[in-house]
């Protein structure tokens, strides 16, 4: 499956109106939260409503693709026959939006059948920011095209990173890498919503990104959106065949600094 500019178009759409659902339910008191695998990683109504929209509207318009939403099993044509790949995060920052705090986004990721990302979309309602790729063709912001920053030195960087749900049990918590990053650069900032760091080294906002514990429906439409801007992305070891089982995990930044960042990762981690 080849994307094209209509496949974008129909993409956009989509997440907009699923940031449409998102918001409706933001503006109102919340009813329910159930948890899933911990009480820190909360669902609401919301995730559910936009995963629904999204999964019944891409299954109409692209039957012959396999839809891997975060809040539902696979959805559509078996996976060995699929032409391609949908990952969905139906809300993407479930912890902000649930404490009120207007920072998340709606992500949509199509892949190949060996998992290379062909186009993304990442829709912010909160703002109206529009981030989307299509390999080969750039990324952009709302219709205008981005790169990401040109820093090559960390303490002139503003880095993002975040902590997998397991951060209290699990010894591989980022807490060594966040620490060891901390006193070498201008800053470090956890916003809680993985594919919004991803669109914002993307366009320059901040300079790199890393974090462990991401599943592909974080990550697939801004993995794509910081390489199609310059970026470089890759796993720990600097492998840019990612693999998000099981360790999901990522260092993303502009050519100069990503060598940088890698050897801070290497220093405070070991496989």
């Amino acid at each position: 499956m080849t994307p094209n500019l209509e496949m974008l178009e129909d993409t956009v759409r989509l997440a907009i109106d699923a940031g449409e659902v998102l918001l409706h339910h933001f503006r109102q008191p919340l009813l329910k939260q159930n948890s899933k695998s911990d009480v820190v990683d909360i669902v609401t109504e919301a995730d559910r409503a936009s995963e629904s929209l999204i999964v019944d509207r891409l299954s109409a318009l692209y039957p012959n693709t396999h839809i891997v939403g975060e809040e539902g099993g696979g959805v559509g044509t078996d996976p060995e026959t699929a032409e391609a790949f949908w990952y969905v995060d139906p809300l993407d920052g479930t912890v902000n939006f649930a404490n009120g705090i207007p920072h998340f986004c709606v992500s949509l990721g199509l892949t190949d059948r060996d998992g290379n990302p062909l186009l993304g979309v990442i829709f912010n309602p909160n703002t109206g920011e529009q981030f989307t790729a299509i390999k080969g063709q750039g990324a952009f912001l709302n219709h205008r095209p981005v790169s990401v920053g040109n820093k090559t030195t960390l303490v002139e960087s503003i880095l993002a990173s975040g902590f997998a749900y397991d951060r209290r049990t699990n010894p591989d918590n980022n807490l060594p890498q966040w620490s060891a990053f901390m006193p070498q650069v201008r800053g470090l900032r956890r916003f809680g919503s993985a594919a919004l760091d991803l669109a914002y080294v993307a366009c320059g906002r901040f300079d790199g990104y890393w974090e462990r514990g991401l599943k592909p429906w974080d990550a697939m439409a801004g993995v794509l959106l910081v390489r199609e801007a310059g970026g470089i992305v890759t796993d720990y070891h600097g492998n840019e065949t990612l693999s998000f089982v099981p360790e999901g995990r990522l260092v993303v930044s502009n050519p100069v600094l990503h060598g940088v960042m890698l050897n801070v990762v290497r220093e405070t981690y070991e496989s």
